[in-house]
């Protein structure tokens, strides 16, 4: 469909599917970003998943308490892959043909990460899921994210975020005043450290020119407007005169049949 992206990625953090819960998964949470997502596959929109687990395991914290860091690290992949089956079963609930695949070998539940073989899976419809990050340690399901966007030639890379509407100049939960701002530059935010990301993840979109759109999960529909490519949130995105002009739909040059290419 014209405006809609061929293909996108969605990250949705642990905390993306806790709902107003303090731990776990919220299952009316999941249903509703699966409703979303299905939808979108509907529409003829190509759809890859990286899912965190901030909800069960956070590596960094767990290391602060004296865990070594690889190995906390590497149970926080695990949690990731609890979170990718829980949204799988929600998705196949809805219609919706998975796949999910783990950077660590989990053959009982889940395939292999292999990226010809996602982009197949991505080709015939099914929705893939990315599990377990880049299955190293001391790299981010954000790194995983925008690493697995370009491995998949995604046309952009949408960051769903929970309860935070965009990217701010400060916390706009600490400052009342705080700017959001609509369109910026790769190199703008990591400039300004603005943590959208680490800097690992916009630096490789940066090189890449891949889009990266910051929105409101829990704003009704924004998951399923953002794959639709609708304005909604914050754009990065690596050429100034497109972060400040151009809606998100056309961010990329359009291709002969109407879509982004």
């Amino acid at each position: 469909m014209v405006g809609s992206y061929r293909r996108a990625l969605v990250k949705l953090s642990g905390e993306a599917m806790m709902g107003d819960r303090s731990f776990g998964i919220d299952p009316a949470t999941v249903r509703n970003l699966a409703g979303q997502i299905v939808r979108a596959v509907s529409d003829g929109v190509e759809v890859a998943i990286v899912v965190g687990g901030g909800n069960f395991w956070r590596g960094a914290t767990a290391a602060e308490t004296g865990m070594e860091r690889a190995t906390a690290d590497y149970a926080g992949m695990l949690a990731t892959i609890m979170n990718g089956l829980a949204l799988q079963d929600a998705l196949e609930k809805q219609g919706a043909v998975v796949r999910t695949q783990t950077a660590l070998a989990v053959a009982a539940v889940a395939e292999p990460y292999i990226r010809r073989r996602a982009m197949r899976h991505l080709e015939k419809g099914r929705v893939v899921i990315f599990a377990a990050g880049t299955g190293n340690p001391f790299m981010t399901t954000d790194t995983a994210a925008a690493l697995r966007s370009i491995e998949i030639e995604a046309e952009a890379l949408l960051m769903a975020k929970h309860g935070v509407d965009g990217v701010y100049d400060s916390d706009p939960r600490k400052n009342p005043s705080a700017k959001r701002f609509e369109h910026l530059t790769h190199l703008d935010a990591i400039q300004r450290r603005l943590q959208v990301m680490d800097s690992t993840a916009l630096s490789l979109c940066m090189d890449n020119q891949i889009p990266i759109v910051v929105f409101d999960m829990d704003a009704p529909d924004n998951v399923y407007r953002a794959l639709r490519g609708e304005a909604t949130g914050t754009v990065i995105a690596s050429h100034p005169d497109a972060a400040s002009t151009r809606p998100v739909s056309s961010l990329l040059e359009a291709s002969p049949d109407g879509r982004p290419r």
